[in-house]
């Protein structure tokens, strides 16, 4: 099928006229602008709540709860991209709600005031809209990129993106720093989340100017009926849920989807609860805050590319191993110096082995999922996914809470996630590539 043009709406002058390079160029500036929305607006959500004087499991809520309510709302994903018959145009609603998701953000900061229930909701808002978008651009992103380039071309991505987070995170802490400084906290986190969105439209702007090769299809009839415009349409969505559940149940990509649950599972019972721990815990400044954080997205990009190298040699299941088992001890990492210097070498380790268990995961979607089942499939980890995050943050938050919220508390949640990161390697054993097939270009 003909690739649709993409609008000319950029100057030649500054991107590729057409072609391959044009698509691969705004997709790398897409991953950019969203990286700056990420370190500048969304890293500070929980910061937030606790400047509105807000406590540590509030905050911990503010990174969990509304990943689940995106999570369900991006169910509807396969449906709604079958009734537009785009991907992209899908996309691109999405990350336009996205944008517009920081204007109560920003409206909340200048008035000085907002409850739970307020920033839980624009919170829900923003993840709603960001993860409904996610299943919908790899299926897109899975016919544009040839699979020969797709390692060296996502290392290289995703290293540009952590770039992004680290600039943003870090304008963000000096920007909030300056605003302690001169008691105007909350108007800089208004001019960080208003600065996020303006990044986000930019973002969505990329995306208007990128091709889609080949429109959605079923994939088989009975799926094309069900996903019709008709009678049963509003409760297609169940249905292809159900059926992607039980395909996953006999495939590589069930076991796959359960170990990346399970071990954000035991990554979030303990990572919502790093930021109260220095802000709280230890009264670090906004600085200090900034530099410890802005270290593990520098550390990021900067192993990227050597990353991207090693998952070109042994693959994205040697890379998957290689993440997997490095993650396990970082948490309790944490607890044996509250010294900035040494937190900031802890960073930098922690940097690297979660970029490569990322690059991993994001590398065996596109070679252990077949494209055909690729959006379900991601739909359903979406979910499990957000359920794991918000189980995980609920029972830390919990235990942390029993214990007391003091340092003997911090401790245990911190040790106890890093014991079940251990638990999870039975799990990874069970992850196997399938049967590859024949490399296929748009």
């Amino acid at each position: 099928m003909p690739a649709y043009p993409p609008r000319r709406s950029l100057p030649a002058r500054i991107v590729p006229k057409a072609g391959l390079r044009r698509d691969l160029w705004v997709t790398t500036a897409d991953a950019a602008a969203f990286s700056l929305m990420v370190g500048c607006g969304e890293t500070y959500i929980p910061a937030f709540a606790l400047a509105l004087g807000l406590g540590p499991v509030a905050a911990g809520m503010t990174a969990s709860v509304p990943v689940l309510v995106g999570a369900i709302f991006q169910l509807i994903t396969p449906l709604a991209v079958a009734r537009l018959g785009t991907n992209r145009g899908w996309c691109i609603a999405c990350t336009t709600v996205q944008a517009l998701s920081f204007v109560p953000f920003a409206v909340w900061a200048i008035r000085g005031h907002a409850t739970l229930a307020e920033l839980l909701v624009a919170a829900s808002v923003y993840w709603a809209a960001g993860m409904a978008g996610a299943p919908a651009w790899n299926t897109w992103m899975g016919t544009l990129i040839p699979e020969g380039m797709r390692t060296a071309y996502f290392a290289n991505r995703n290293r540009l993106g952590q770039f992004g987070v680290f600039v943003g995170f870090v304008l963000g802490g000096l920007i909030l720093q300056w605003g302690e400084s001169n008691d105007l906290t909350l108007l800089a986190f208004a001019g960080l989340f208003i600065a996020a969105g303006i990044c986000r439209l930019v973002s969505t702007l990329m995306l208007v100017n990128c091709r889609e090769f080949t429109r959605p299809t079923a994939a088989d009839p009975s799926d094309e009926q069900e996903t019709s415009v008709n009678g049963n349409g509003a409760f297609a969505w169940v249905r292809n849920l159900g059926r992607t559940v039980r395909r996953l149940a006999d495939s590589p990509s069930g076991p796959l989807v359960t170990y990346l649950c399970c071990l954000v599972f035991t990554a979030q019972f303990s990572a919502p609860y790093f930021t109260p721990y220095m802000l709280r815990e230890h009264g670090f400044s906004y600085h200090a805050f900034m530099l410890v954080v802005a270290t593990g997205f520098l550390s990021k990009a900067l192993f990227l590319p050597s990353l991207g190298r090693l998952g070109s040699r042994i693959g994205s299941l040697g890379l998957l191993w290689v993440g997997g088992i490095s993650v396990i001890p970082l948490s309790t990492l944490w607890l044996f110096s509250a010294d900035v210097s040494y937190l900031v070498a802890v960073q930098v380790l922690a940097g690297c082995c979660w970029a490569c268990w990322e690059l991993a995961v994001a590398l065996m979607f596109f070679d252990a999922v077949p494209h055909r089942d690729r959006t379900g499939v991601i739909t359903v980890y979406n979910l499990g996914l957000a359920i794991a995050t918000v189980a995980g943050a609920a029972t830390g938050g919990l235990l942390l809470r029993t214990l007391g919220e003091d340092s003997r508390a911090y401790v245990t949640v911190f040790a106890v996630s890093s014991l079940l990161r251990l638990a999870t390697v039975p799990l990874l054993r069970l992850v196997r590539m399938p049967n590859r097939a024949a490399p296929s270009r748009p």
